[in-house]
């Protein structure tokens, strides 16, 4: 059994000035009763985040810092420069724009008896509309989620992890641009030998893209990812896509797109750019990586 007795929350974030204060009032009302600090990881941001979060009166549940991690662009980047002058012995990692509820630090933490490594719960519902909503599946809340034939994975929106674990294996790879960071970790994580095991009272209202546009754009960099994965893991048995599952996706991108009445295609506009953009992503993701995971 691990007991830790010191926690922190690191927190990347890039022009968050209007979504941060949620957050920072969901982290006062934790019902984890040890001291704690919150690193807030600015990377670059143009609206004042850093300022604004300097700002904010003093709370008696946690140590607010602000850290410069501005030198690199990327969410990686400011994570690890977190992770780097974090004085807990436990890292938990939320983001800018959703909102973490009162037990989320206490079940991360409480997790690490099973493994080093805690997978969050993401919930949906809170903070988007029926519409948005409906353009993707909801994650998995009571197991962890799993890489088809391959290992489970977890969402940097929402783990915990030691910071001696996070150390060995030397925190995100920030050669991950394109999305698969937070996988690419859990992955080595696992192959290093620490365990990996799930919190589902560890819940993180998840903010979804709400433009169909800003799905396409994160759709298209997760299906690079996922091609940037299949190319480092391979060689530990990750499988490629199965060829049905392949022919699915591109059956209904074909036959059941946006142009054709919705009568007939029965598919919302929101969901067919879900499955189109990750299509296209994985088809790039497969060109620069020189690999074929379509």
């Amino acid at each position: 059994m691990t007991v830790l007795t010191t926690a922190t929350v690191v927190i990347p974030a890039y022009n968050a000035r209007t979504t941060i204060d949620e957050q920072l009032d969901a982290l006062e009302r934790q019902t984890y009763d040890r001291p704690f600090e919150v690193l807030l990881c600015d990377n670059g941001s143009t609206d004042g985040t850093a300022a604004h979060v300097a700002a904010r009166p003093r709370c008696e549940a946690y140590e607010l810092r602000v850290i410069d991690a501005s030198a690199t662009p990327g969410a990686s980047y400011a994570r690890n420069t977190g992770a780097s002058v974090a004085r807990g012995e436990f890292l938990a990692f939320c983001d800018a724009d959703d909102k973490v509820s009162p037990m989320w630090l206490e079940a991360l933490v409480d997790g690490v008896r099973r493994a080093e490594a805690v997978a969050g719960t993401l919930v949906t519902s809170d903070v988007n509309s029926p519409r948005v909503r409906a353009w993707r599946e909801a994650p998995p809340r009571d197991a962890l989620q799993e890489w088809w034939k391959f290992l489970p994975v977890l969402t940097g929106a929402s783990f915990g992890v030691t910071a001696a674990a996070y150390r060995a294996v030397g925190g995100f790879d920030e050669s991950y641009r394109s999305g698969g960071e937070d996988t690419d970790l859990a992955f080595r994580l696992q192959l290093a030998g620490f365990g990996l095991t799930h919190a589902r009272d560890a819940e993180t209202a998840y903010r979804l893209r709400p433009t169909r546009r800003g799905l396409w754009h994160q759709s298209v960099m997760c299906g690079r990812g996922d091609a940037r994965l299949y190319a480092d893991y391979r060689s530990y048995g990750m499988p490629r896509r199965h060829p049905v599952m392949t022919m699915d996706v591109i059956a209904l991108v074909l036959l059941r797109n946006p142009l054709l009445p919705k009568l007939i295609t029965r598919l919302d506009r929101g969901r067919w750019v879900f499955f189109a953009g990750n299509l296209v992503g994985r088809v790039w993701g497969s060109v620069e990586n020189r690999v074929f995971y379509v």
